[in-house]
């Protein structure tokens, strides 16, 4: 009896780490903190300590957190109607829906900011600012029910990510993190529209006006071969500032390997190649952070 309500406990405690780690979306969180070290590392200036590393991983994962979980709490009542969403813990009542969650959200970007602002400068506390604000604020809120082009803009919200950590070396930030922060915001239309494309029918039930519910599957496949097309071009130009051959090897691998599988979603527009073009995308932005860290380490 005392084994099984152990085993119990432990299901649960199980189940409500799941649930938080879906409700702030650390998994992309974790990403997007990456990409904010990335900007750090390849921003040439003064030496930074471990304290500081930490203290950039720590704000910026605290604030994509906040803005994620904004973001679930806002939808809550679309996320029903999603097969992909309908398990988020607001939606089965795992997390009660209750007014403290936003107070909770608030004070841990305040804390994000604060702590980015007393370790490095204004600069970086408003990068790591404005991350959050375009992914609660101007994509959840402004964006998302009212355009198809709604992940285009809301694609900023990593790009600040890179100029966060760059801003953090140095306010002035070279041109070297702006590419990158380019590359980010052009790497998340063909990313999200190739998971819109594997759940177009979600979306329509849900009434989001994501591009393959309002142009249709072909169209949209079409909209991820350009959109990767011009990644992949935008992933060379640091090579002209300054970028050396293992981000080039890193580039060519990753970016090449992205525009194949878009291409076989224009060919054949279903959700087997769209979720084969999603994780392409993953594939592609990790390869081009590792290389791009690798390479600034090098130098």
């Amino acid at each position: 009896m005392h084994t099984t309500s152990m085993q119990a406990t432990g299901r649960g405690m199980v189940q409500v780490t799941r649930d938080v780690i879906s409700l702030f979306k650390l998994r992309i969180g974790v990403l997007i903190m990456i990409t904010a070290l990335v900007g750090m590392a390849i921003t040439p200036g003064p030496s930074v300590t471990w304290l500081q590393v930490l203290v950039l991983a720590l704000s910026v994962l605290t604030a994509s957190a906040s803005a994620g979980a904004f973001n679930q709490y806002v939808e809550y009542q679309s996320d029903r109607l999603m097969k992909r969403t309908a398990r988020r813990a607001f939606v089965t009542g795992a997390l009660p829906h209750h007014p403290g969650w936003l107070a909770l959200m608030a004070l841990m970007l305040a804390a994000a900011v604060t702590a980015a602002w007393t370790a490095f400068n204004g600069a970086a506390a408003l990068h790591v600012f404005l991350g959050a604000f375009f992914y609660g604020v101007v994509y959840t809120l402004w964006l998302k029910r009212r355009t198809s082009m709604n992940i285009v803009i809301g694609g900023l919200a990593g790009s600040f990510a890179v100029l966060a950590g760059a801003a953090a070396v140095d306010p002035g930030i070279s041109p070297l993190p702006w590419l990158l922060a380019l590359v980010l915001f052009l790497w998340t239309p063909p990313h999200f529209w190739s998971l819109a494309i594997a759940n177009s029918d979600d979306y329509a039930k849900a009434g989001v006006p994501m591009l393959p519910v309002v142009v249709g599957p072909q169209r949209a496949a079409q909209a991820v071969l350009i959109s990767t097309v011009a990644l992949f071009v935008a992933s060379l130009l640091p090579l002209l500032y300054g970028a050396g051959w293992v981000y080039a090897l890193g580039a060519l691998a990753g970016g090449l390997h992205f525009v194949h599988k878009s291409w076989l979603l224009v060919r054949n527009p279903v959700r087997a190649t769209a979720m084969a073009s999603f994780f392409a995308s993953l594939i592609q932005l990790s390869v081009l952070l590792a290389a791009a860290s690798i390479d600034a380490a090098i130098r």
